[in-house]
């Protein structure tokens, strides 16, 4: 059959002109994706960027369709050509679909709790989801028979599972805990193995946490389901912050729980993390050697609060004591010699 020159022409024509059009519809998707980011919607952005990952590799497998359409082949040539394409825009549409779930979890997240969430695990999942039913849908349209795969899958499925036991049980663990709600990003935890500090991201092995001196601590998930866990941001993120104090046996109780409850109140309505419309409380409850001893109440907006709250409290409070002559209370011996017994008291 000869080879029909014009035709041939005519196509690298299309092709060569659908390259500089898939650049540019790439700049304008990016500048697009720009022009998103500066709204305060997080899905703006995820459509825009869509676009920018769309816009080269549709516009040149569109015109390679365009192309082979002029060129006229044989039916045969023709059908191969047209399972490629479309075996290749299934695969770069299913690309781009994982990574736009992917960032819809991450924009939930962020939106949820906070700049400092961080949940791959979900992201990852449906990752791996969405890519793997278009490889299955692009292998069906190359004509190749998914069902003696999917059988095979099944079976080596099962011989995975059986050899990954642990790493599936820390996967399925960490579902758990997200769906649960048992803990998320920026919770401050504690467990009973002694680990502690804010979740910074759980993803399909193990859940990071900061602590508080800005070291990172990597926890297996499975951990978090045979063990005690505390969370300092349920079932509110604000707390109860007790201090404990003592004054002496003279002072005047009512004058001392009076100036502590007006420098508890000032403090938490000047202290950064203190909660300003909480009531603060003041409980006396021992009859100490040297002291009568009391519990402070106050409130804080979340747990790494209570470490500003607290040093300003207790220089207030011992300026202000200082200021009201209510002195220390010093332990004081006491020796009581009767005939021959020396007896010792506080």
């Amino acid at each position: 059959m000869p080879v029909d020159w014009s035709r041939v022409v005519v196509a690298a024509a299309v092709v060569l002109a659908a390259l500089p059009l898939a650049v540019l519809l790439r700049v304008l998707a990016g500048r697009l994706t720009r022009r998103a980011g500066d709204t305060r919607w997080a899905w703006d952005d995820l459509l825009a960027r869509l676009l920018r990952d769309l816009a080269l590799p549709l516009a040149v497998l569109g015109g390679v369709r365009i192309a082979a359409e002029i060129l006229e082949p044989s039916a045969r040539a023709l059908d191969i050509t047209n399972k490629i394409l479309t075996a290749a825009t299934v695969l770069v549409v299913s690309l781009a679909l994982a990574r736009l779930i992917a960032g819809t979890f991450a924009s939930v997240a962020h939106a949820r709790q906070g700049p400092a969430a961080n949940v791959t695990i979900f992201a990852n999942i449906t990752r791996v989801l969405v890519t793997g039913i278009g490889v299955l849908i692009m292998l069906q349209s190359l004509g190749v028979s998914i069902t003696p795969l999917l059988g095979a899958l099944g079976v080596g499925g099962l011989a995975v599972a059986l050899a990954l036991q642990d790493t599936l049980a820390n996967l399925f663990a960490g579902v758990h805990v997200l769906a649960s709600k048992t803990i998320e990003p920026g919770d401050y935890i504690r467990l009973a193995t002694g680990q502690e500090g804010y979740v910074v991201d759980i993803n399909w092995r193990n859940t990071t946490i900061r602590t508080l001196s800005d070291n990172v601590e990597v926890i297996p998930n499975q951990r978090f389901s045979d063990t005690i866990l505390t969370n300092f941001h349920r079932p509110a993120q604000d707390m109860a912050l007790l201090i404990q104090a003592q004054v002496p046996y003279d002072s005047d109780l009512e004058r001392v729980e009076e100036i502590v409850t007006e420098v508890g109140a000032a403090v938490m309505a000047e202290v950064e993390g203190g909660v300003k419309d909480a009531e603060v409380l003041v409980r006396f409850h021992t009859f100490g050697d040297s002291a009568i001893k009391f519990t402070v109440i106050l409130r804080t907006d979340e747990f790494g609060d209570q470490f500003r709250v607290k040093h300003e409290f207790v220089k207030r409070l011992h300026r202000r004591f200082r200021d009201e002559g209510i002195g220390t209370p010093y332990p004081v011996l006491r020796l009581d010699a009767s005939g021959d017994a020396v007896t010792v008291a506080g």
